[in-house]
């Protein structure tokens, strides 16, 4: 991600005022100033310098507040996409008229767990699972489990879960 101008600035001016506190307190300590600066320009420098690192605060606010928004934006998005993903499995499954039975064995089956663990699941022999994997199959009209998935993945590629912003 891109930082905007308006960032790169605030981090120049933090930084900038950092090494002013830095630079006058290294110049007291090793001794390297001969003539003092007079005490209202110093205490001028140390405001704007102060200034800006509190400015430098309050952006860094805005930036983790607006980068939350986004995050909970694109988890809101995902959650949504999660959802319309279940919706398509459970219309596809209804219109290939799968069993109750045979549905959870397709779901698990595209979460990729083997007949054993699908079995373990369901209570029941693998292969009780193996019969209704391949009535799952020969009704989607596929012949495996990765064309199963496929189909999916197909399907969510040709439509679009999410709402489309225009490109800027």
């Amino acid at each position: 991600m891109k930082a905007s101008p308006g960032i790169l600035i605030i981090l120049a001016i933090q930084v900038g005022c950092t090494l002013v506190f830095v630079s006058d307190i290294a110049i007291s300590v090793l001794g390297l100033r001969s003539v003092p600066i007079d005490w209202q320009l110093r205490e001028l420098i140390e405001i704007g310098a102060a200034l800006g690192l509190v400015l430098g605060a309050v952006m860094g606010v805005i930036a983790l507040n607006r980068s939350d928004a986004r995050r909970r934006r694109v988890e809101d998005q995902l959650q949504a996409a999660s959802g319309a993903f279940n919706d398509l499995l459970q219309q596809r499954f209804r219109e290939w008229g799968l069993t109750p039975a045979e549905r959870d064995v397709a779901l698990f089956a595209i979460k990729g767990m083997s007949l054993a663990e699908i079995a373990t699941l369901r209570g029941t022999s693998e292969g009780t699972i193996k019969a209704q994997s391949a009535a799952v199959y020969r009704k989607a009209g596929v012949s495996g489990r990765a064309q199963l998935l496929s189909h999916f993945v197909e399907e969510l590629m040709d439509v679009s879960l999410l709402p489309t912003t225009p490109s800027t």
